[in-house]
This record gives C-alpha cells, sequence and structure tokens, in this order.
C-alpha cells in the first residue's frame, strides 16, 4: 500500500464529474487500500477518487479515523437513493481545502446504492455524522465541494479563502 498525493483545490480534478467503475480487478482494489491508508494518514474520515487525482467513481469513508477497521467503508458508483429526517447544519472541512470550514446543511439519513469491490451491490443506510460523510464524498463525485452548498455571506467568505488558497499554491509553484 503506499500513501497517495491528496489534490488540492483549485486543482481541475477536484470539478470533474466521475465515470463509472467498470474494471473491478487488481488495479481497483490497490486504489482503494491506498486510498484507505492516505485517508488514515491524513488523518480524515472520508476520501474520494478525485481527490487522488483519479477520475473513478470511488470513495472510502471511516468515521473511526482509523480506530476500528470494521468501520472502514468502500462505495464504488454510489449513488443516494433516498435522504430523509430533514436536514442539519454542521461544520465541514475537506482534505483537499485545508483551513476551510464551514457549517453545511445535509440530510440526517441517506440510502446509498453502490457497489463492493468484487461488483457485488448493496445498499447502506447511514444516518448522522455517517451520512454526512458519505454525502460529502459522493459529492466529489460529481465535481461538488462542500463550499458549493454555502450561500449568502458564508459563501462569499468561502470564495475568498478559496482565492486565498489557490493564490498561495501557485507562489509556491
Amino acid at each position: 500500500m503506499a500513501i497517495l498525493a491528496i489534490r488540492i483545490y483549485p486543482d481541475p480534478v477536484l470539478r470533474v464529474n466521475c465515470r463509472p467503475v467498470t474494471e473491478f480487478d487488481a488495479r481497483l482494489k490497490k486504489l482503494a487500500a491506498d486510498m484507505v491508508e492516505t485517508m488514515h494518514a491524513a488523518p480524515g474520515v472520508g476520501l474520494a477518487a478525485p481527490q487522488v487525482g483519479v477520475e473513478l467513481r470511488l470513495a472510502v469513508v471511516d468515521v473511526s479515523v482509523g480506530e476500528d477497521p470494521s468501520q472502514v467503508r468502500v462505495l464504488v458508483n454510489p449513488e443516494v437513493v433516498e435522504h430523509s429526517g430533514g436536514l442539519e447544519s454542521e461544520v465541514e472541512g475537506c482534505l483537499s481545502l485545508p483551513g476551510i470550514s464551514d457549517k453545511v446543511e445535509r440530510p440526517l439519513f441517506v440510502t446509498v446504492r453502490a457497489q463492493d469491490l468484487e461488483a457485488h451491490p448493496f445498499e447502506l443506510r447511514a444516518e448522522g455524522y455517517y451520512a454526512r460523510a458519505i454525502s460529502h464524498e459522493i459529492d466529489h463525485l460529481d465535481g461538488i465541494l462542500f463550499t458549493d452548498h454555502l450561500r449568502g455571506l458564508r459563501r462569499e467568505r468561502a470564495r475568498r479563502q478559496l482565492k486565498k488558497l489557490a493564490d498561495e499554491l501557485q507562489v509556491r509553484a
């Protein structure tokens, strides 16, 4: 396994609508394992393939942040098929947007249809923080950043922070 480089805004791969996974092979398993290792090393609770430069519908989530290996979920070609329970506003951050966080409204419950690494379909019902993490990662697969959900003054503040982040990265390059 290997720790992969996490792409930082404004990397264009973060805005890509990712293509479905069609080959369930050893390369996919290695990518998923490397993503889990990268997520835990960061540390983070989720990581989507475009965050490591891969334009595939693949995400990993572990709300235990590596404390409980049974909590790791690999989601291949995930899609939210239902959300319920109203919305909850909580602070989110993102490994691809270092130093930026804000409150984002997300559904309390989501039902996700996905495949595992063997191409077997499954459904997963998540609530609270787990639902938030999964929703955040699925957004990445559609080129959506959590800052896109912000409105009003929060959106303007996020725009300024994103511009500053982009400017800092350009100076370092």
